[in-house]
């Protein structure tokens, strides 16, 4: 079966979906009836794109201001798509929130439901598309694929669609992401002025949802000394107004106990994983939350919000506090530092945890979902 995936996504820099995409193209190269054709936006290739930087695009901005821009671009990326096959397509696979007009079966990938939850975190214009395009794209779907089954249970009700039409595809874990020695990754942490296991790391885009300011009221509640041996690292690009809480973050940068590092590339993230004390990942609803299995799989204890899905990616390995209570992350923070016994606990159960997660399977079953929605 040869199958359209729309990977137009890779073309910017790497985040959730961007990880997804690619992972699970290359996963799906397993699997011997699947043939991948990729549209990456303005024509078809079979190879996937290297990931970008951040600033890779001046079009991004323009779209926010230019009235009409996004359904002008989609009118073109619609023509391309038409016109650009030379290859009979048996499936459309979206990955990333719409689909495009296809005369065949479809299968879209639904990560969650953000724009419901956190409008403010997009752009006016493209939360009007979404909100245009999105209900379409779902019933017009043959299968609807979901990260996790909180959001699997939470579009059904939301659309009013069956069970049968949505399977739960958990996301997997990438290479990169693995216990490390020390000296393997000396180099890195030195760059960020840290040692191994004596900083807390947080990973995300820079917006509200992901509740980062929870990690900096924490964190300066900690004793200076212990700020200063363990300072907070933040790795992620800015988003849709970042500005609502640069002012807490610019009075933590300038303490010295805090480091922004903005968008950093894949194998530096992961060093970084491997060698925090924990990952801090405070956020408010996610559809799965690849951060903390990417964490766990590098041997790095977790403390997250038991929100939305999160709690089916971590477990029984997880750290959990409320949302809104410094105070408990402070502890939970102060734990990890001062019982050894407990952190290696934490790091056990969350290699095993990470174990469930592997691209290979999220690929099975896509395959399977595939199969499904051609009468297979």
């Amino acid at each position: 079966m040869r199958i359209a995936l729309n990977a137009r996504i890779l073309q910017g820099p790497r985040t959730g979906i961007g990880h997804y995409v690619a992972e699970l193209a290359g996963a799906l190269a397993a699997e011997p009836d699947v043939e991948l054709a990729l549209f990456h936006g303005w024509g078809w290739s079979s190879v996937l794109p290297e990931a970008a930087m951040p600033g890779y695009s001046r079009l991004t901005p323009l779209l926010r201001k230019i009235p009409g821009a996004y359904q002008a671009r989609r009118w073109l990326e619609q023509k391309r798509f038409d016109q650009g096959r030379t290859q009979t397509i048996d499936l459309y696979h979206e990955p990333s929130l719409w689909p495009l007009s296809f005369d065949g079966p479809t299968v879209i990938t639904l990560h969650d439901l953000t724009h419901l939850h956190y409008p403010e975190t997009q752009p006016p214009a493209r939360l009007r598309e979404i909100e245009r395009r999105l209900a379409d794209g779902v019933q017009r779907a043959s299968l609807i694929l979901t990260d996790s089954q909180y959001i699997a249970d939470e579009a059904q009700q939301h659309f009013g669609l069956p069970a049968q039409r949505f399977v739960v595809a958990p996301l997997g874990v990438a290479s990169r992401f693995r216990p490390r020695e020390a000296e393997f990754i000396d180099a890195v942490l030195k760059a960020h002025g840290v040692e191994a296991r004596e900083y807390f790391l947080c990973v995300g885009t820079l917006e509200p949802r992901k509740n980062l300011t929870l990690a900096l009221r924490a964190h300066a509640r900690l004793p200076e000394v212990v700020r200063q041996r363990f300072p907070l690292l933040i790795v992620g690009m800015a988003g849709w107004q970042h500005d609502q809480f640069s002012e807490e973050l610019q009075r933590a940068l300038a303490t010295g106990h805090v480091c922004l590092l903005g968008y950093l590339p894949d194998e530096q993230v992961a060093q970084l994983l491997a060698g925090a004390r924990a990952l801090i990942f405070p956020s408010l609803y996610e559809g799965f939350g690849l951060p903390v299995l990417e964490a766990m799989a590098s041997g790095t204890p977790v403390i997250l919000t038991r929100r939305s899905a999160m709690p089916e990616v971590a477990g029984a390995a997880g750290n959990y506090i409320e949302a809104d209570d410094p105070d408990g992350l402070r502890e939970a923070m102060t734990r990890l530092i001062d019982d050894q016994a407990h952190w290696q606990a934490c790091r056990e159960v969350g290699l095993q945890q990470a174990r469930l997660f592997t691209w290979e399977r999220c690929a099975t079953i896509t395959a399977s979902a595939y199969r499904q929605a051609l009468g297979g």
